[in-house]
């Protein structure tokens, strides 16, 4: 069945997209996590992968050509599919109506009822949000996200807000970032705690004059929502008694503590009972006390006096063994947006491609001197990690095998060469890209090392800015870890892992000497990178490494 593509909503504050660049055309074949077009918005141009397969059948939107978000960007199906009935808006299929049956009657008249009713609500006008209120939802910070969850909170309710202040800490599928506010008032209500992940467009906040009713507010967007709270006048025969007897279960059995009864959202109420967790121990954080979700996380037990040794009669002549008493307690933490994505993606990588691993031992001994030697110069500064990022780039260009992505059918040559840097970060683990690293000097290659590594750890780095990496290097070497592998960063071919540089015995010219000595392991996907492909890259390597004056040519 075709798949109807609109226009995605790729920065918080984008409202209209424009496609710069297809990479498909109407009749090629398309697969899951394949790039549809380049498309600009108003922060970046970011790329947008395909979730679908199947076939490009229509294309909505020119190259050069703007649209508003949700617009019809492409359709995607079978090929030959019939997709006149999707162009002309109707996208359900009609069917022939069934005779109709006597016995249902009475079911297909309380339908029409229902259908009466619901027409009626429509046609009636939703309260409108009051003037000068604004809506705030979870933004879609990066091209992939489908949920956020809130990192933080910067602002607290019946705080002032300017256009331009930090209003919260939101993780992504990709990294945790800083959300300004475009509005200035009061924030009047919090939408989605600290620690809680909804998907986008969830109401994440409402700005406004002080004063303003809150639940009004609210009123009004739900009145004006897709959705309908009203409940139906008649239920089902069925579902009748089961929703009569849970509603009494909740009237009948509220949480008490001294007579009085505990307020407590369903959710922590229901984590609580799963962890065994009397709510009576429990101190609410919410408005007016009221327990929610982190407290009943956050919550610890106090600990239990242990209890008193039994006496017993000591047998003669044995010396008393004194046990250790204690508490047993394990801790569980909510995986990150971040954390999970990183599972999921080197879990599709480990177990989709084919990996296989090449070492070799470099001499290092010229490239410690040359490195000294470049770092006397005045405002210069070099590290080994910038040698070999050079030296990977100008090998890839030798070896354009190893610079490739499988796509099923065909492999994809990237006549390009943006090389990744695996950088840890409090949340995981991210890769800016440097682009055209092969056109770059060593000290171009530091510098933009160190900005785009600084941001990732102060979080202030953009999406763009880790995505279209063509091979990737992780070094950690400063650890003092000699050697290991790593996980190809897909789509790349490959990844490189770097070792740490040490002195030991060698042999030179047939004697011993002390030298310097650095491990790096290439991780291949055998799938686009034979074995001899993979050692002829790493011998390239080697050979620049050792005789690091040819990188400087």
């Amino acid at each position: 069945m075709a798949e109807v593509i609109n226009m995605p909503r790729l920065s918080d504050t984008m409202e209209e997209g424009t496609v710069a660049k297809w990479l498909k055309k109407v009749g090629d074949k398309v697969e899951e996590g394949d790039i549809l077009a380049e498309i600009e918005t108003d922060k970046a141009t970011m790329e947008f992968e395909s979730f679908h397969e199947g076939t490009l059948l229509h294309i909505g939107i020119e190259e050069g050509d703007g649209a508003p978000v949700d617009s019809l960007l492409a359709i995607i199906g079978e090929e030959g599919e019939d997709i006149s009935g999707l162009l002309n808006g109707s996208g359900s299929s009609s069917e022939a109506p069934k005779e109709e049956d006597p016995s249902e009657d009475k079911d297909s008249s309380s339908e029409q009822e229902e259908e009466t009713e619901s027409k009626d609500d429509e046609s009636s006008e939703p309260a409108d949000i009051p003037e000068g209120v604004e809506i705030v939802t979870m933004p879609r910070l990066s091209d992939t996200m489908e949920e956020g969850t809130v990192a933080s909170w910067l602002k607290s309710v019946g705080d002032k807000v300017e256009e331009g202040d930090i209003l919260a800490e939101i993780e992504t599928d990709k990294a945790t970032m800083e959300f300004e506010s475009f509005y200035s008032g009061t924030l009047l209500h919090i939408g989605i705690q600290e620690g809680e992940g909804a998907p986008v467009d969830s109401l994440l906040a409402i700005i406004g004059p002080e004063g303003t009713d809150v639940d009004a507010v609210l009123n009004a967007k739900s009145s004006g929502g897709s959705s309908k709270s009203a409940p139906k006048k008649e239920a089902s025969k069925d579902e009748a008694p089961k929703k009569e007897e849970s509603s009494k279960k909740e009237e009948t059995a509220p949480a008490t503590q001294d007579g009085q009864r505990i307020f407590a959202s369903p959710l922590a109420k229901k984590i609580a009972d799963e962890k065994g967790i009397n709510l009576a121990d429990v101190k609410g954080t919410g408005d007016n006390g009221r327990i929610v979700k982190k407290d009943i996380e956050n919550f610890k037990p106090s600990e239990k006096a242990a209890p008193a040794a039994e006496k017993t009669e000591a047998a003669p002549a044995v010396a008393p063994v004194t046990l250790p008493v204690g508490e047993e307690s394990v801790e569980e933490v909510k995986n990150s947006t971040m954390r999970k994505v990183i599972a999921k993606r080197l879990g599709e990588s480990k177990f989709t491609a084919p990996h296989y691993y090449l070492t070799i031992e470099v001499d290092m001994d010229n490239a410690k001197a040359s490195r000294a030697q470049i770092n006397s110069l005045p405002d210069t500064k070099v590290s080994f990690n910038d040698m070999v990022l050079k030296a990977c780039a100008m090998a890839l260009k030798k070896h354009p095998q190893v610079n490739t992505s499988w796509n099923g059918d065909s492999m994809i040559y990237k006549h390009h060469i943006h090389m990744g840097v695996a950088v840890a970060v409090d949340e995981g683990l991210v890769v800016p890209v440097i682009k055209f690293a092969d056109q770059m000097s060593l000290t171009q290659l530091g510098t933009a090392v160190k900005d785009l590594a600084g941001r990732a750890r102060n979080k202030k780095i953009k999406p763009d800015e880790m995505e279209g990496s063509t091979f990737t290097v992780s070094n950690l070497g400063m650890f003092g870890i000699q050697e290991f592998t790593s996980i190809i960063n897909q789509p790349n071919s490959a990844i490189l892992s770097v070792g740490a540089i040490v002195d030991k015995p060698v042999v030179k010219n047939g004697e011993i000497v002390v030298g310097s000595t650095m491990k790096v392991t290439l991780a291949c996907d055998h799938r686009t990178v034979d074995g001899a492909t993979g050692a002829q890259f790493l011998q390239t390597l080697r050979a620049y490494l050792e005789n690091p004056v040819t990188m400087l040519a």
